[in-house]
This record gives C-alpha cells, structure tokens and sequence, in this order.
C-alpha cells in the first residue's frame, strides 16, 4: 500500500532534524525522502515526484530559494520552508520564490503537521456546490484545480488557486485581511498579512492585464480586496 501515501521529499542539510522529520512523518504514514541540498532536491523530485516539498534555506549547492524558484518553473506541488531566520523580509523572499507556507525554527512537530495536512488537503466540492465557478472573463474547474481566463488557462500554485477561487466564489464583495488568510491558511494565520500581500502581488502579475493598475483584484484600503469581474 505505500504507493497510496503522500510523498514528502525533505531537503536540509541538518542530519539531526532530517532524521527527527524522517521519523516522525514516517510514523504519521507519509512517505519520505531526504535531500541534503537543491541539486539532489532536483535530481529526486524528477525520479520521485513528491505530494509535498519541505525545504531549509541557508543549504550548500543550491539553496531553497532558488529550489523553489526551479520547482515553480515546472510543478505546482506545495513548498514548505523550514528556516531559522524569521524576520518578515526573508519570509517575503520565500514566498516570492514559490513557498506557499514558512515555519520559523525550532518548530513544534504538532505544528509542523498540522500545517502539512493543511498544505495537501484539496476541498472537494460538495453535492449542494456546482464543480465549476464562474465570473466575468473567469472559470474555474473545481475538479480538475483548473482557472481560465477568457479560455486561457492560469499557471497557479495551490495557494494562489484557492485564492483566487475564493475571491471569485466572493466577486463583487470586499473581503478583510483576516477573512481572506482564514479562508485560505486557516485561522492560525489571521495575523500574517504578508502572506497575503505577497500572494495578492502574485496573481496580480498573472491574471491582470497591467499590475501596476489592477482591474480584478482591488484593494480596499486598510481593509481587504474585493474581486471586480467586469
């Protein structure tokens, strides 16, 4: 049955914390893979395809910025950053490169967890919701995790797929801060406001005509952003 669970290729340079991860997520019935650095982070991920990726920083070879900026150029898989150094500027960085999630080391494993179901969980739609959202120039196939614009497909990340599912579920509404990172990271990030600075700027470079002047995603200032699809 292992071919069945989620594979977790871990990419760090600390023997002592990747055999601690290797395991723990290994009792949790992940399957897992270490890595010491990006090159042979690369090298694994296209002979073993992982359902998620945790990655250090500060590694020798290559490291996970510019791992995250090479897997975004070819995977949507989920990026989990693992790194000592927790000032908001380097959390801004990895977000930037592809990371759809940081925790600041040392880490709780509880914590660690909780933030990986959350990074693989995939809502399904339910019976009472149409599997497919749509709104102006945009579609989006609940199923397949598929965004079109004027039927063009958008390369998402995970993250920015449920965000942008959410504002357009939402179009027309001014959605806060909080309400946008709870619905998307979960309630423990209702303070991170960079995560959703970073993610917003994101989509904005993808799916607006001139970022600089956005037409879809609007900000409402000191509150939120409201989807227009006009």
């Amino acid at each position: 049955m292992s071919e069945t669970k989620p594979r977790i290729l871990v990419v760090d340079d600390e023997p002592q914390l990747t055999r601690v991860l290797l395991r723990s997520l290994t009792s949790k019935g992940y399957d897992v893979r270490i890595a010491g650095d990006g090159e042979f982070a690369l090298q694994t991920f296209h002979d073993w395809p992982p359902s998620l990726v945790i990655t250090d920083l500060a590694m020798p070879n290559m490291g996970g910025l510019e791992l995250c900026r090479k897997l975004r150029e070819v995977s949507e898989v989920p990026i989990i950053v693992l790194s000592v150094r927790g000032e908001e500027k380097t959390k801004v960085e990895a977000l930037d490169a592809g990371a759809d999630d940081y925790v600041t080391k040392p880490f709780g494993m509880d914590e660690l967890l909780a933030r990986i179901r959350a990074a693989l969980r995939r809502q399904p739609p339910t019976e009472s919701q149409s599997d497919n959202l749509e709104a102006g120039e945009f579609r989006v196939d609940l199923n397949a995790h598929i965004v079109t614009r004027g039927g063009e497909e958008l390369r998402l990340t995970p993250k920015e797929f449920d965000l942008l599912t959410f504002l357009i579920r939402n179009a027309g509404k001014v959605l806060t801060h909080r309400a946008l990172l709870g619905a998307v990271w979960g309630g423990d990030y209702t303070q991170q406001n960079e995560y959703l600075r970073v993610f917003i700027g994101q989509l904005r470079k993808k799916i607006e005509p001139d970022p600089s002047k956005p037409r879809f995603i609007l900000t409402e200032p000191w509150i939120g952003y409201r989807f227009n699809a006009e």
